[in-house]
């Protein structure tokens, strides 16, 4: 399995993961892609100044072969997907400490 597989493969499964099995359907929510798009910039540099120093090197055999800021636009497909997870746990467990704390 290439690195776009496995970038595509979490896409996947934090979408299915905030969809239907927390059911935090942030990805509904236009708070989500506000946030998204904030954090975005600060990828990219981070991406960029990591690939420019060589501290993370991609082997071209493995990537689809454009880049973006210097990483490979894979790297957008992690990024998603950590930030959907982040935010989709951090929902899940909030509510579920409100409802506990309820009782």
């Amino acid at each position: 399995m290439i690195y776009s597989d496995i970038a595509m493969d979490a896409v996947l499964l934090a979408v299915l993961a905030d969809l239907f099995v927390l059911r935090t359907q942030m990805v509904t929510r236009g708070i989500f892609w506000l946030t998204y798009g904030l954090i975005l910039p600060f990828q990219l540099l981070t991406n960029w100044w990591l690939t420019s120093k060589n501290i993370v090197m991609y082997s071209a055999t493995e990537i689809i072969g454009r880049r973006l800021a210097g990483a490979p636009i894979e790297d957008l497909l992690f990024g998603f997907s950590m930030i959907l997870a982040t935010l989709s746990l951090w929902e899940f467990f909030l509510a579920l400490n409100r409802r506990s704390s309820k009782k």
